[in-house]
């Protein structure tokens, strides 16, 4: 990257992704239960105290694991080393963060910021349809909706060659993409 490459900036907004979140998580959750109701035919269904608490214990440790898939994506696929990986809660914003030290090429943050959509939201809610589980289901769905961040910078990612360097910010929720290279 040259000292005077000037980056173009995608910022998350998050009040609307805050609103995105929670539309898609309603029509989702939703969305999710009338399918798999129709899967099994069989729409009846209870929710106990154990029920809700297993729903927030699973939630928390999806929400840790859709970091750590962050965390392994810029490793597996950004070929960055652990030294250079960082990761927390951000209070002042209320959301959990994974970040790395070391530019990746556009191809790589891509790759990075899709795969806890597919282990954390994905695969959940294909086991809770296929195992008639509204609670799989139903986190599937929140988890899904969470990603709603990912999939926005994905998005704008696209707009960039494979090989753009894109550097994440280590305290916003925001990316500079460098298009030259060195």
């Amino acid at each position: 990257m040259s000292p005077d490459a000037t980056p173009t900036i995608i910022k998350l907004d998050m009040r609307q992704i805050a609103k995105m979140n929670i539309l898609l998580t309603i029509g989702l959750c939703l969305l999710f239960l009338i399918v798999n109701g129709l899967i099994h035919q069989n729409f009846a269904g209870s929710i106990t105290v154990w029920d809700f608490l297993l729903f927030f214990m699973f939630y928390f440790i999806l929400i840790v694991l859709h970091e750590v898939f962050h965390l392994i994506g810029f490793m597996v696929f950004g070929k960055v080393a652990y030294k250079q990986l960082d990761y927390g809660i951000n209070l002042k914003l209320g959301v959990a963060y994974a970040t790395t030290t070391q530019p990746l090429s556009n191809k790589a943050m891509k790759r990075s910021l899709l795969l806890p959509f597919w282990t954390t939201g994905a695969l959940p809610s294909i086991i809770g349809l296929a195992a008639n589980s509204n609670l799989l289901v139903i986190l599937g769905a929140f988890l899904i909706a969470g990603a709603v961040g990912d999939f926005y910078m994905y998005k704008e990612l696209r707009k960039f060659p494979n090989d753009a360097l894109v550097k994440d910010d280590p305290e916003l929720p925001q990316l500079y993409v460098f298009k030259e290279r060195i």
